[in-house]
């Protein structure tokens, strides 16, 4: 999550007209957020281990809408425009989440998910998983050289050498693939970039591989703490309304089939339907924090997060907690927050590969085991999906 609290504000942040001091306080507002988010929807919300926070791909299509609208791009000044466009940003993300609040806490959302049966979940998982791989290929062959071993590693480490236990009662490479990687490769990273590796490469790569390009953690404060409306008051619009109320949908689909992939990685009972609209509700209050603190995107599920559930096999919700309160910390510690943003992006790139095909996957393979395992001849096949067609109008709806 915290590789999509990075990725996402350096590409909007910039392109709204903002400096590297602004993209730092925006990344500490997002890790801040994202950290009360979390609590909230593990403590009241669906209590699923799941982090919320970081945001959805679906919001940067509206939001690329506000940024190039006409009357933003005619502001010369470019703080000017970047303090105009965040506000136009938070106005837009007040009026949208407030779908979510409706259909969360007026168990609408729970009738629809209702219809949610297993046959009808797997597509939308696999979409969710497959879907996202967008942000995770592309930037990873901006930089092959870090992404590349980083994605090598994790897998080596967590597939092939989960056994292999150095502590006798601690599974270290099976649990903590991505603790241990993460240091090592950032590390190699820097080697690379104090050695002048990158020294004669175009601009994409450099911002890409270097581990001093970014300007976080000089521009970034010793302590800041987020508060409401720091960018001046929000303004309001019908058209960037709108705009981000689609957005809000396509946000709720998506959280709705990572709750369903969290429940099955952690192995607990599916959800029932008043739980995804207490989660749903609560996410919309989530969505107006996100407007309140001017985080530049709204919250949804964070699914790289589902994926490491999947990955690590820890399913605590103390676990995420006890995370939720480091986004926190960071946020506040601004020097802290910004270490961490330095690392590369290909790094999680490399993680997005892995953790996105996992949701997928371990999903897949809890439904084949659900519907008898039947995927060796073609008649077994029809048989299967004929059967869970019965399944799905008959004991699915019994569950709730």
């Amino acid at each position: 999550m915290l590789g999509t609290s990075v990725m996402i504000p350096s590409w909007i942040v910039h392109a709204m007209g903002g400096s590297d001091g602004d993209k730092a306080r925006v990344i500490q507002a997002l890790l801040f957020v994202a950290g009360i988010n979390t609590l909230l929807q593990t403590l009241f919300g669906t209590r699923l281990p799941t982090v919320v926070g970081g945001g959805s791909s679906a919001y940067i299509y509206p939001i690329a809408y506000i940024i190039t609208d006409s009357s933003l791009q005619q502001i010369s000044d470019s703080h000017e425009r970047f303090i105009q466009t965040m506000r136009a940003i938070q106005g837009a993300l007040i009026v949208a989440s407030s779908i979510q609040i409706i259909l969360g806490y007026s168990q609408v959302w729970g009738l629809f998910s209702r219809f949610f049966s297993p046959l009808g979940m797997a597509p939308v998982v696999g979409l969710v998983g497959l879907g996202l791989f967008q942000r995770g290929f592309p930037v990873l062959g901006d930089c092959v050289e870090i992404g590349i071993p980083m994605l090598l590693l994790v897998i080596g480490l967590s597939q092939y050498l989960k056994h292999v236990r150095p502590f006798r009662d601690i599974p270290i490479f099976e649990r903590f693939p991505v603790l241990i990687c993460v240091p090592f490769v950032w590390i190699y990273a820097v080697i690379l970039t104090a050695g002048g590796a990158y020294r004669h490469k175009s601009d994409i790569t450099q911002h890409s591989c270097r581990t001093d390009r970014a300007n976080l953690i000089s521009t970034a404060p010793w302590f800041m703490f987020p508060y409401p409306f720091q960018w001046g008051p929000p303004t309001f619009s019908a058209g960037h309304s709108f705009a981000m109320m689609s957005a809000v949908i396509v946000s709720m689909v998506e959280s709705t089939g990572a709750y369903m992939a969290a429940s099955r990685l952690a192995i607990a009972t599916p959800p029932p339907a008043y739980v995804l609209s207490r989660g749903i509700g609560w996410q919309g209050i989530g969505v107006l924090l996100d407007g309140l603190y001017g985080t530049v995107i709204g919250s949804t599920v964070s699914v790289e997060n589902v994926g490491l559930l999947g990955l690590t096999r820890v399913g605590s919700r103390r676990v995420v907690q006890i995370s939720a309160g480091f986004m926190i910390f960071f946020s506040i510690l601004g020097k802290f927050g910004a270490v961490f943003a330095s690392i590369p992006f290909p790094i999680f790139a490399a993680l997005y590969c892995i953790l996105f095909g996992l949701v997928v996957h371990k999903h897949e393979l809890h439904e084949k085991s659900y519907y008898h395992r039947a995927h060796t001849f073609p008649w077994n096949i029809c048989s299967s999906i004929f059967q869970s067609i019965l399944d799905s109008f008959t004991t699915w709806p019994c569950s709730y």
